[in-house]
């Protein structure tokens, strides 16, 4: 801001001139600026602070989950406070609930042509190098479940940069009626959305926390009712199951009241019954098409919350609940924190021009290893302490997702060395789910 003609100050500090008579007073709406006195009325209709409008597709706590938060402990103990007796019996709490779950996951490291340009070219470094690994194979998985076709709307939620769905595009160069709806409740919008060029492609920025969104009400969907594929590369979090919950649930189901209860859980012994029970579901709406895929590299398992957690259900099934879970997605940590050193470094190194998407890399600053426990467990143990949680938390979303009649599966996607985060969940629809009601 500069002065006014005859002034010495800007209008910001124009009240330190003694002869000027007009009082500025902070700003009601953010006290971070101020405001004339006399003009405060006017200020308040355009200031940046105001509250917008929401757009038509928010519905609050849509996705939330849980409604009764008196079920969650208000105080918890951190890791390091418990005695040698206390996690021991959480470890042993752990093996037991792991018992019998698929552990080794399959390796599914794959690539796509539409990247093979990039991944050849010099110029890359290696963090952009290991990044165009990750969503070559993403988009080689998505191929491999034949989630690459026409007339789908692919929804990439915490978009960020809009990387993943620029490759998907490229990938779909010559195929026709392709929406991309990129959903980031940040502002910022970052040079690659400069690049779709495609005429025949749509893009789209929804500004809206994933907690908050209703799909079926996005003005593109509830026009075309195009089937979704849902995108995310390292979605960090509880933003996981925000985001299963918002295909399957507001996608799927009609979503006209903005108080609408989620779709009844089912028990762990009901699935023998999923093509029924659907098919029953589906009867009041048969205008809804199921979630045509779904594809989600996973990320930050301590940062995941029991307030939104898809696999309450199975944690209660297994004699679990919040506290456990809270414990439990602490210790996740634990996978990596033999790499810490060598993460702490990465992340440091980093050029921040980058794409910033690699989410794992902040767990070494915010769980780090209690001194108290050095010795009572080896980094090994506490390795495998961690896969062993992070395996539980994600055989949660898996259960949640066969339950609701979708084939649902664990693989790795990319090498350890190219991400700690290496685990991908791959999602469709079994054919009981997308079969023509009977009349």
């Amino acid at each position: 801001m500069i002065p006014a003609p005859g002034r010495r100050f800007c209008g910001e500090h124009g009240q330190q001139e003694e002869e000027n008579d007009r009082k500025r007073i902070p700003c009601p709406l953010d006290p971070k600026h101020t405001v004339y006195e006399d003009q405060l009325q006017k200020h308040l209709k355009k200031c940046n602070s105001r509250e917008k409008p929401k757009p038509v597709y928010f519905v609050q706590d849509i996705n939330a989950g849980l409604k009764d938060v008196s079920e969650i402990p208000e105080k918890q103990v951190p890791i390091s406070s418990l005695s040698k007796e206390e996690l021991e019996n959480l470890i042993i709490k752990l093996k037991k609930a792991s018992n019998g779950l698929e552990l080794h996951l399959k390796e599914q490291i794959l690539s796509h042509q539409a990247l093979q340009e990039a991944l050849n070219d010099p110029k890359n470094g290696e963090s952009a190098f290991k990044h165009l690994k990750q969503q070559a194979s993403i988009l080689g998985n998505m191929e491999k479940l034949h989630l690459l076709g026409p007339g789908r709307c692919f929804v990439e939620f915490g978009a960020g940069r809009g990387k993943l769905s620029h490759w998907v595009d490229v990938a779909l160069q010559n195929v026709e009626n392709v929406q991309f709806l990129l959903v980031e409740r940040a502002t910022a919008r970052f040079k690659v959305d400069g690049k779709h060029k495609r005429r025949d492609s749509i893009f789209e920025r929804l500004q809206v926390d994933i907690q908050h969104l209703c799909l079926k009400k996005v003005p593109i969907l509830e026009k075309k009712k195009l089937p979704v594929v849902g995108i995310g590369k390292h979605l960090c979090g509880a933003a996981t199951d925000l985001a299963l919950r918002c295909l399957v649930e507001s996608y799927t189901t009609c979503c006209d009241e903005e108080n609408e209860e989620p779709a009844p859980k089912r028990s762990r012994t009901d699935k023998t019954e999923v093509a029924s029970n659907n098919s029953a579901d589906n009867e009041s709406n048969r205008d809804c098409k199921p979630v045509a895929g779904i594809v989600i590299a996973l990320c930050c398992h301590h940062k995941c919350d029991w307030t939104h957690y898809v696999g309450r259900e199975f944690f209660k099934s297994l004699g679990l609940g919040p506290v456990e879970f809270n414990y439990f997605q602490r210790l996740s940590s634990w996978a990596t924190c033999g790499m810490q050193e060598t993460t702490t470094k990465a992340s440091t190194s980093e050029d921040p021009t980058n794409d910033t998407e690699e989410h794992e890399q902040t767990f070494s600053k915010t769980e780090s290893v209690s001194d108290t426990l050095q010795g009572i467990l080896t980094v090994e143990e506490r390795k495998e302490i961690g896969s062993l949680c992070k395996r539980l938390i994600d055989h949660g979303r898996i259960e949640y997702l066969q339950q609701r009649g979708y084939k649902a599966a664990l693989q790795y996607y990319t090498e350890s060395a190219v991400s700690l985060e290496n685990v991908l969940l791959t999602a469709v629809p079994s054919p009981s789910l997308i079969s023509e009601p009977t009349i």
